[in-house]
Protein backbone atom coordinates (compact mmCIF):
# COMPACT_ATOMS: atom_id res chain seq x y z
CA UNK A 1 0.00 0.00 0.00
CA UNK A 2 1.62 2.81 -0.96
CA UNK A 3 1.43 6.38 0.51
CA UNK A 4 -1.56 8.12 -2.06
CA UNK A 5 -3.16 4.49 -1.47
CA UNK A 6 -3.22 5.58 2.11
CA UNK A 7 -4.87 9.42 1.77
CA UNK A 8 -7.35 8.00 -1.16
CA UNK A 9 -8.36 5.50 1.55
CA UNK A 10 -8.68 8.12 4.29
CA UNK A 11 -10.54 10.73 2.27
CA UNK A 12 -13.06 7.66 1.74
CA UNK A 13 -13.42 7.03 5.66
CA UNK A 14 -14.01 10.50 6.23
CA UNK A 15 -17.03 10.74 3.61
CA UNK A 16 -18.67 7.86 4.83
CA UNK A 17 -18.72 9.38 8.47
CA UNK A 18 -20.08 12.63 7.57
CA UNK A 19 -22.57 11.11 5.28
CA UNK A 20 -23.91 8.35 8.56
CA UNK A 21 -23.63 11.95 10.45
CA UNK A 22 -25.72 13.93 8.19
CA UNK A 23 -28.29 11.00 7.55
CA UNK A 24 -28.60 10.60 11.92
CA UNK A 25 -28.66 14.30 12.24
CA UNK A 26 -31.50 14.39 9.72
CA UNK A 27 -33.25 10.94 11.39
CA UNK A 28 -33.33 13.02 14.64
CA UNK A 29 -34.70 16.18 13.29
CA UNK A 30 -37.33 14.31 11.46
CA UNK A 31 -38.35 13.37 14.73
CA UNK A 32 -38.28 16.29 16.69
CA UNK A 33 -39.86 18.56 13.84
CA UNK A 34 -43.55 19.36 15.16
CA UNK A 35 -44.78 20.41 12.10
CA UNK A 36 -44.61 17.23 10.18
CA UNK A 37 -47.15 14.28 11.52
CA UNK A 38 -46.86 10.84 11.96
CA UNK A 39 -47.20 9.94 8.17
CA UNK A 40 -45.02 12.53 6.94
CA UNK A 41 -42.55 11.50 9.21
CA UNK A 42 -42.44 7.63 8.05
CA UNK A 43 -42.31 9.04 4.29
CA UNK A 44 -39.50 11.24 4.80
CA UNK A 45 -37.64 7.62 6.74
CA UNK A 46 -39.16 5.33 4.02
CA UNK A 47 -37.39 8.02 1.44
CA UNK A 48 -33.76 8.09 3.31
CA UNK A 49 -33.75 4.46 3.45
CA UNK A 50 -34.55 3.97 -0.46
CA UNK A 51 -32.43 6.96 -2.13
CA UNK A 52 -30.68 8.52 0.77
CA UNK A 53 -28.36 10.81 -0.89
CA UNK A 54 -31.16 12.39 -2.95
CA UNK A 55 -33.60 12.14 -0.07
CA UNK A 56 -30.75 13.81 2.28
CA UNK A 57 -30.30 16.37 -0.31
CA UNK A 58 -34.17 17.46 -0.65
CA UNK A 59 -34.63 17.35 2.68
CA UNK A 60 -31.29 19.92 3.36
CA UNK A 61 -32.79 21.80 0.66
CA UNK A 62 -36.17 22.20 1.83
CA UNK A 63 -36.17 21.69 5.05
CA UNK A 64 -33.10 22.66 6.03
CA UNK A 65 -33.34 26.46 7.54
CA UNK A 66 -35.97 25.19 9.70
CA UNK A 67 -33.88 22.57 10.94
CA UNK A 68 -31.35 25.06 12.06
CA UNK A 69 -33.80 26.85 14.34
CA UNK A 70 -34.90 23.93 15.91
CA UNK A 71 -31.15 23.01 16.86
CA UNK A 72 -30.65 26.82 17.76
CA UNK A 73 -33.97 26.16 20.33
CA UNK A 74 -32.32 23.02 21.68
CA UNK A 75 -29.48 24.41 22.19
CA UNK A 76 -30.73 27.70 23.81
CA UNK A 77 -32.92 25.76 26.06
CA UNK A 78 -30.42 23.35 27.32
CA UNK A 79 -28.10 26.65 27.54
CA UNK A 80 -31.15 27.72 30.29
CA UNK A 81 -31.03 25.00 31.78
CA UNK A 82 -27.83 24.53 32.32
CA UNK A 83 -27.69 28.37 34.19
CA UNK A 84 -30.67 27.61 35.89
CA UNK A 85 -29.01 24.35 37.48
CA UNK A 86 -26.08 26.40 38.29
CA UNK A 87 -27.76 29.01 39.74
CA UNK A 88 -30.40 26.93 42.18
CA UNK A 89 -26.55 24.85 43.18
CA UNK A 90 -25.23 27.93 44.10
CA UNK A 91 -27.03 30.07 45.47
CA UNK A 92 -26.49 29.55 49.23
CA UNK A 93 -29.30 30.70 51.51
CA UNK A 94 -29.28 33.91 54.25
CA UNK A 95 -27.18 33.94 56.75
CA UNK A 96 -29.65 33.25 59.39
CA UNK A 97 -30.45 30.36 57.63
CA UNK A 98 -26.38 29.23 57.54
CA UNK A 99 -26.23 29.91 61.12
CA UNK A 100 -29.65 27.88 61.89
CA UNK A 101 -27.76 25.19 59.89
CA UNK A 102 -25.34 25.19 61.98
CA UNK A 103 -26.56 25.53 65.23
CA UNK A 104 -28.27 22.18 64.08
CA UNK A 105 -25.20 20.95 63.52
CA UNK A 106 -23.70 22.26 66.88
CA UNK A 107 -26.70 20.36 68.66
CA UNK A 108 -26.46 17.37 67.24
CA UNK A 109 -22.38 17.55 67.85
CA UNK A 110 -21.48 16.95 64.19
CA UNK A 111 -19.70 19.72 64.74
CA UNK A 112 -17.57 21.55 68.04
CA UNK A 113 -18.45 25.13 69.26
CA UNK A 114 -15.14 26.49 67.41
CA UNK A 115 -16.47 25.27 64.60
CA UNK A 116 -20.17 27.11 64.81
CA UNK A 117 -17.86 30.38 65.46
CA UNK A 118 -16.09 29.85 62.35
CA UNK A 119 -19.29 28.89 60.62
CA UNK A 120 -21.37 31.99 61.84
CA UNK A 121 -18.40 34.47 61.24
CA UNK A 122 -18.45 33.41 57.67
CA UNK A 123 -22.33 33.85 57.15
CA UNK A 124 -22.49 37.10 58.64
CA UNK A 125 -19.38 38.34 56.68
CA UNK A 126 -20.80 37.67 53.93
CA UNK A 127 -23.84 39.42 54.25
CA UNK A 128 -21.28 42.69 54.87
Amino acid sequence: MTFWDFIVWTFWFYLVIVCITIFIRIIIDIFRDPELNGWAKALWVLFLVVVPFLAALIYLIARGGRMAQRSAAGAMEAQQASEQYIRSVATTGSPAAEIESGKRLLDSGAITPAEFEALKTKALAGTA
